[in-house]
């Protein structure tokens, strides 16, 4: 499971490089987490757009959240099939950007992190699907699922799970309302054995009130 991740660049690069058409402001985030807003990149007919969405799935016919898993991880392997996530599939696809994000990897009763980036440091989209979620009171929730599929090279080593991270020219594909979801779904693989490098971390990305540069210094 992938339950942490970071967007660490400036709002201009970041806005640069997913081509979205607000221009919001936005700090430096080195643990974002679960149930937390999370910066979501969707498309409508004639642009991208950046939103702010709770990092949690609800399906639009849950109808008491408090007894729904917070649900932050999709496996792609069955987002066309579930009923819980066939329409945002094919509707709703979106992606996180991201600058990193944290696995853990057991060591006897401790649990080792590691940060995984690239190696020059670049932006990244982690592909999801959103929902809008609405209340019997008539509140809505925008929430988002980061979706995952096996993991191969450099993230084996660490865990059995990858989030599906979309080619930066495969975006707009992805993004397009119009793209068939049989074609999306193409898209749905982990990223190549050298696209990550992994680096073993201290202990602070454990508690999700951290959140400066720290976190991500090697162990």
């Amino acid at each position: 499971m992938t339950g942490r991740f970071a967007l660490t660049h400036p709002p201009s690069e970041v806005r640069d490089w997913f081509g979205y058409a607000e221009e919001p402001d936005f700090p430096p985030r080195y643990n974002i987490a679960p149930s937390q807003p999370v910066a979501v990149v969707h498309a409508d007919f004639t642009a991208r757009h950046f939103t702010l969405m709770r990092w949690g799935f609800i399906p639009g016919f849950i109808k008491d959240t408090s007894t729904y898993p917070l649900l932050i991880n999709i496996r792609s392997e069955t987002v066309q099939e579930k009923p819980s996530f066939r329409a945002a599939f094919m509707r709703r696809r979106c992606v996180l950007p991201a600058d990193g994000f944290y696995q853990w990897q057991a060591s006897g009763r401790a649990r080792q992190p590691f940060l995984l980036r690239r190696p020059d440091r670049g932006l990244f989209a982690l592909a999801a699907i959103w929902e809008t979620w609405s209340g019997t009171d008539g509140s809505e929730i925008d929430t988002v699922g980061m979706l995952t599929t096996d993991a191969n090279g450099t993230l084996a080593a660490v865990g059995e799970r990858s989030p599906v991270i979309v080619p930066e020219d495969r975006l707009s594909f992805w993004l397009d309302p119009l793209t068939r979801p049989g074609d999306a779904a193409a898209l749905l693989r982990p990223p190549s054995a050298d696209f990550l490098e992994l680096v073993r971390i201290g202990p602070h990305v454990n508690r999700a009130d951290n959140d400066g540069p720290e976190i991500q210094q090697s162990a």
